[in-house]
């Protein structure tokens, strides 16, 4: 993997070759999941819109893309006793669930009052669990690298793992074998590893397509980055869709958002509101806010997109606070 960057030519993002790689890899753990054509959404657009479901994998999200592969690759380079993450929920039960499968130990960093959905996966899945003292994500981040110093335990940080983004750059490969005539997708952005992953796979197979990153108004770090063409960091990340709650971006993320990235768009708290309800009672699909975020964005302006646009949903597992909330506001 350390090779395949150069490779492609794209900063730290991986190659073609190494991409075909996990998805063999992954075939063996996961089927691909369905990209359904979504009605009421291409009425309302304009477009033939089509809803890429990653919460038909294990774990309710796209993270196990990434979780398994990366975690495989290390183990393949020597043995661990233990694996660390710090997480919001997803990575935390990807990574719970790949530990799992691959026999090892797992210990899951959390941000007080998490979504407590998620932390209930996590729990399921065997792996213990530590909760930080503050509700920001960088206070487990700085817990679990601190308990990763220790010798036999590796922290699989998701932002910055560089196996990882060939995980999720694997859903543009089932896209483009389900839809050919694909013209632009929607992808939600935190740790930026999905849109890496799925922007590297197609800016190499199929440059033609528009690639629109989506983020929180409440945590606009990567978007403000990508406009500026160097890191901003935010002073917070108070936002619904814990999926998109980054506020220090990575140096390096920034640097193949800007090249890979065709456009970054905000979405605000009621917008992803008014998605969540949209997605599940006209299209019959479950999504929590950063999942919905594509759907959000979709409904604001689908200018320069083409006959076939992409919205992929991230993850379902949504806090029925918040799906109480989207419903009431419906």
């Amino acid at each position: 993997m350390s090779s395949s960057a150069r490779e492609a030519g794209l900063g730290i993002v991986p190659s073609i070759a190494t991409i075909r790689e996990a998805q063999r890899f992954l075939a063996t753990y996961f089927a691909p999941t369905r990209l359904v054509a979504a009605p009421y959404l291409s009425a309302a657009a304009g477009t033939n819109v089509y809803l890429k479901l990653e919460t038909e994998l294990p774990t309710g999200s796209f993270k196990v893309r990434g979780a398994f592969y990366a975690l495989a690759q290390r183990l393949n380079r020597g043995p661990i006793q233990e694996v660390v993450a710090c997480s919001t929920g997803n990575h935390g039960a990807a990574l719970a669930d790949a530990a799992k499968q691959f026999g090892i130990k797992a210990k899951i960093f959390l941000p007080a009052n998490c979504n407590p959905v998620k932390r209930g996966r996590i729990a399921a899945l065997g792996a213990s669990i530590v909760e930080s003292a503050g509700s920001d994500p960088a206070s487990a981040f700085t817990l679990a690298a601190e308990y990763a110093m220790q010798p036999g335990v590796h922290f699989l940080n998701d932002a910055t793992d560089k196996d990882l983004p060939a995980g999720p750059a694997t859903i543009w490969c089932e896209i483009l074998e389900q839809l050919p005539e694909t013209s632009a997708i929607f992808v939600p952005m935190g740790d930026t590893a999905l849109i890496r992953g799925i922007a590297a796979a197609a800016k190499q197979i199929a440059p033609q397509v528009k690639i629109i990153g989506v983020q929180a108004e409440r945590a606009p770090s990567y978007y403000l980055s990508w406009k500026e063409g160097k890191v901003v960091g935010t002073e917070t990340c108070d936002t619904i869709a814990d999926g998109l709650a980054t506020r220090t971006p990575e140096e390096a993320n920034v640097r193949d958002v800007k090249s890979l990235v065709d456009e970054v768009v905000l979405v605000s708290e009621e917008q992803m509101l008014r998605a969540i309800e949209v997605l599940l009672l006209e299209e019959h699909v479950l999504a929590e806010p950063a999942g919905a975020a594509s759907t959000a964005a979709l409904l604001q302006s689908t200018a320069g997109c083409g006959e076939h646009v992409a919205l992929v949903v991230s993850g379902a597992n949504i806090s029925r606070e918040v799906l109480k909330q989207a419903l009431r506001n419906a």
